[in-house]
C-alpha cells in the first residue's frame, strides 16, 4: 500500500499556490490538503489539516514564514502530535532568513525556481526523516561570505573538531554527500557517516542543513 503524504503549502502568491497545487495533485503519493496566503492563516490551517510536509515561504504579509514555522511546530508539541516537516522555499536574496528558518526548525530549503522533480523528491525525502538542501542553493548562500565581514574567532566548540573532522565539516558544508565526501577523502561511506555525527554531536547542531547555516554564520568556508 502506497503511503501518501500529506502537503500544505504557504504563499502570498496565489498563481505559484495554484501550480504547486497542480503539481502536488498530479502525484499518486502526495494529497495536497491545504493552502495559505500568510503565515497567520498558515498556523490555523497547519492545526486544521495536520499536513507532514509545509511547503513555507518566507516573506509574506501579517506574519513571516520564520514566525510561522515556529508557532506551527510549537502547538504541534504542545499537542503532542508528529511535527510537520517545512521546507523553505527562497529566491536567496533572502539568505539570512533562510538560515533563521532552519534555526527555528525548518528541515531544510529549496529555491523557488528549482525543477518540479526536484520539490518533488526534497518533500518524499523530508517525509521520510532526512533534512534536504539543494546544492546550487548551498553554493549561492556561500558566495555570500564575499560580502560578509570577517568572522573573527573561530567558535570554541568548532576548535575541538579533530583536524580530520574539519575537512570533512567544510566538505558537508559545502553541500557534498557522504558518498562524494568518500571518494574525494578515500574513505568508506559509514566512516564519514560516523565523523559527520560526531561532528554535528560536538557542534550541538540537529543535521546537515543546520551545518551549512553554522558554516555561513560563521564564516567558515575554508
Amino acid at each position: 500500500m502506497t503511503v501518501r503524504i500529506r502537503v500544505a503549502l504557504v504563499d502570498d502568491q496565489a498563481l505559484f499556490r495554484a501550480g504547486i497545487r497542480m503539481l502536488i495533485s498530479s502525484q499518486a503519493d502526495l494529497d495536497f490538503v491545504g493552502e495559505a496566503g500568510d503565515g497567520a492563516e498558515a498556523v490555523a490551517m497547519a492545526a486544521e489539516t495536520e499536513p507532514d510536509v509545509i511547503l513555507m515561504d518566507i516573506r509574506m504579509p501579517v506574519m513571516d514564514g520564520i514566525e510561522a514555522t515556529q508557532r506551527i511546530l510549537g502547538a504541534a508539541q504542545q499537542r503532542a502530535g508528529a511535527l510537520p516537516r517545512v521546507i523553505v522555499l527562497t529566491t536567496f536574496d533572502l539568505d539570512e532568513a533562510a538560515a533563521r528558518a532552519i534555526r527555528v526548525g525548518a528541515s531544510g530549503f529549496v529555491l523557488k525556481d528549482a525543477d518540479p522533480e526536484f520539490l518533488l523528491a526534497a518533500i518524499r525525502t523530508v517525509n521520510a526523516g532526512t533534512s534536504v538542501i539543494a546544492a546550487s542553493a548551498t553554493r549561492e548562500l556561500f558566495e555570500h561570505f564575499n560580502d560578509r565581514p570577517s568572522a573573527g574567532a573561530e567558535p570554541e566548540e568548532f576548535a575541538a573538531l579533530t583536524p580530520r573532522e574539519r575537512e570533512i565539516f567544510l566538505l558537508a558544508a559545502q553541500g557534498l554527500s557522504n558518498a562524494e565526501i568518500a571518494s574525494s577523502e578515500f574513505l568508506s561511506e559509514a566512516t564519514v557517516k560516523t565523523h559527520v555525527s560526531r561532528i554535528l554531536g560536538k557542534l550541538g547542531l540537529r543535521d546537515r542543513v543546520q551545518l551549512v547555516v553554522y558554516a555561513f554564520e560563521h564564516r567558515l568556508n575554508g
